[in-house]
């Protein structure tokens, strides 16, 4: 039996600054499975992006990918994935989105 599973204490401030950038954002938390907590629309750059939130409050040993997420992130080397603790982090992710897309 899978236990719940534990959204950081920031993520729904992060949720929030995404929305109001204009993405659409889908909470993949309850997945579970090392499977990243958001699934990020960005219109501007046309491009999905998978979070995984990293609560920076915390000690840098407990923001560490959990060996689920580790084996996730590594399977899906290719997808754009990122991973935010912050609001500048949420920032430097869509600049580096628009970047990629502008690349393709």
């Amino acid at each position: 039996m899978r236990r719940a599973a534990r959204v950081d204490a920031n993520q729904s401030s992060i949720v929030e600054l995404l929305r109001s950038i204009g993405c659409l954002v889908q909470d993949l938390s309850a997945v579970g499975q090392g499977v990243p907590d958001l699934l990020v629309w960005y219109p501007r750059a046309g491009i999905i992006l998978l979070v995984e939130v990293k609560d920076g409050d915390k000690p840098l040993s407990r923001q560490a990918l959990t060996p689920d997420e580790t084996a996730w992130h590594l399977r899906w080397s290719s997808a754009p994935l990122y991973i935010v603790s912050n609001d500048n982090d949420v920032l430097a992710m869509l600049r580096d989105a628009r970047a990629r897309r502008a690349c393709q």
